[in-house]
């Protein structure tokens, strides 16, 4: 497998581009029904297929993108994450999504944190949001943990435009704030 781009590493975690190698994973990931709830519903093979390749793709559009999120004990795809802002979309993004088998280890967070550091420090994003669904109270906990604030409802761009999400946020200066007290 060859992988360009960077690859950032934490204690548990490999961030890295997403690879053809990575699809039965991201197509289980996407089938879950209880995984894809917040994270615009659960699809088929063929979607998930388009959505790999666009989160792979938008590397070399926009130079950022989410990265694939591999277990580094296990060699395990974990989920995705990371750096996000299709077109139309209401900000510079870190979001969020692990694999049902791996959610409540805290790896989104771990991953999380490394990809704030990177849109920061690497991408130099003056703000970083992430959309989330007010149920979705796992998602919301993490922001906080991260030292997100929630500033209310904003709006997804068409096909994702009827779903409701706060846009929770912080700027650079609160991250390298919140970064160094941990």
């Amino acid at each position: 497998m060859r992988v360009s781009g960077p690859i950032l590493f934490t204690e548990r975690l490999i961030l890295r581009r997403p690879v053809g190698e990575d699809f039965e994973a991201w197509a289980a990931f996407s089938a879950d029904p209880e995984t894809m709830e917040h994270l615009g519903g659960a699809v088929e093979r063929s979607v998930a297929w388009r959505q790999m390749c666009t989160t792979a793709g938008a590397w070399d559009v926009k130079g950022f993108s989410m990265f694939s999120v591999i277990e580094r004990a296990s060699g395990r795809w974990v989920g995705r994450l990371g750096p996000w802002q299709p077109e139309g979309w209401p900000g510079t993004e870190i979001g969020w999504g692990v694999a049902h088998g791996f959610a409540g280890k805290g790896y989104a967070y771990e991953g999380a944190v490394a990809a704030m550091d990177y849109a920061v420090d690497v991408l130099g994003w003056d703000r970083v949001i992430h959309t989330i669904a007010p149920g979705n109270v796992r998602s919301r906990r993490l922001a906080q943990r991260l030292g997100s604030t929630n500033g209310g409802p904003t709006q997804l761009p068409a096909p994702l435009g009827a779903m409701q999400v706060d846009a929770w946020g912080q700027s650079a200066t609160e991250w390298r704030e919140n970064r160094a007290r941990r």
